[in-house]
C-alpha cells in the first residue's frame, strides 16, 4: 500500500513537472494577444475555428514527433534540431517584426486562408515550436511515454481554453487602453525569442561539429 502511494506521488510529481515545462514552452499568455489582434480581421466563429484547428494540429504534430521524431530527424530527412530551430526562429522573427510595425501579430491578406494561418504560424511554431518539439522528443526517456502524452494533452487543453476566452480577456485590456502597446511589446518578445532560437541553432551546429566546446 505504501509502495503504491509512493509510486502514485512520484508519477504525479513527474506529470506536473512535464506539464509545467510544456505549458511554459507553449506560452498561452502569448495567445491572448495573438487572438485579440485578429478580432478586427475575423469573426467570432473564425476565431473559434482557428483556436480549435491550431490546437488539434499542434497536438498531432507533437504526438507525431513524440513517436517518430528521432527517426524523422536522424534517418529519413537527416535534419538536425539546430536547423529546425533556425527555421522556426526566422518565422517568429518575421511575426514579431510585423507586430512591431503594424500592431498585429498576424496580418491576414485577402488571399490567405484561415486554414493556412491556423497551421502556420499558429500551430507551428507558436504552439508546437522547436522547444516544445525538442521536449516531446526527449521527455519519454525521462518521464515515460504515457505521462508525456498526458502532459501534452493537458498543456494544449489549457492553451485552448485561454485562446477561446482571449477575446474577453483582451476586451478588458482594450478598455484600459493598453492593448496596442502590449501587442507591440509581445511582438518584440516574439522576435527576440526567434533570434534566441536562431542563436541556439547556430550554437547547436557549432557544438555538433566541435567548433566550440
Amino acid at each position: 500500500m505504501v509502495l503504491t502511494e509512493t509510486m502514485f506521488t512520484f508519477e504525479t510529481k513527474v506529470f506536473i513537472s512535464s506539464f509545467v515545462t510544456l505549458l511554459a514552452l507553449i506560452n498561452p499568455i502569448q495567445k491572448i494577444f495573438l487572438m485579440t489582434s485578429l478580432q478586427d480581421q475575423l469573426t467570432d466563429k473564425e476565431l473559434k475555428y482557428i483556436s480549435i484547428k491550431s490546437s488539434l494540429t499542434a497536438f498531432f504534430i507533437l504526438i507525431f514527433f513524440l513517436f517518430l521524431g528521432n527517426i524523422i530527424f536522424g534517418y529519413i530527412f537527416r535534419i538536425e534540431i539546430y536547423s529546425f530551430r533556425v527555421t522556426c526562429g526566422l518565422v517568429l522573427v518575421y511575426s514579431g517584426w510585423n507586430a512591431l510595425q503594424k500592431g498585429v501579430l498576424i496580418n491576414i491578406d485577402k488571399e490567405m486562408r484561415i486554414q493556412d494561418i491556423s497551421s502556420v504560424p499558429i500551430a507551428i511554431p507558436m504552439i508546437a515550436g522547436p522547444g516544445t518539439i525538442t521536449a516531446v522528443v526527449t521527455f519519454p526517456a525521462q518521464y515515460g511515454t504515457l505521462i508525456t502524452v498526458a502532459a501534452i494533452f493537458a498543456a494544449l487543453g489549457v492553451n485552448l481554453i485561454i485562446m477561446l476566452y482571449s477575446k474577453s480577456i483582451g476586451r478588458v485590456m482594450i478598455k484600459v487602453n493598453v492593448m496596442s502597446a502590449l501587442v507591440r511589446i509581445i511582438g518584440l518578445i516574439i522576435a527576440t525569442i526567434g533570434i534566441q532560437m536562431i542563436f541556439d541553432g547556430i550554437v547547436g551546429f557549432m557544438k555538433l561539429h566541435r567548433l566550440i566546446q
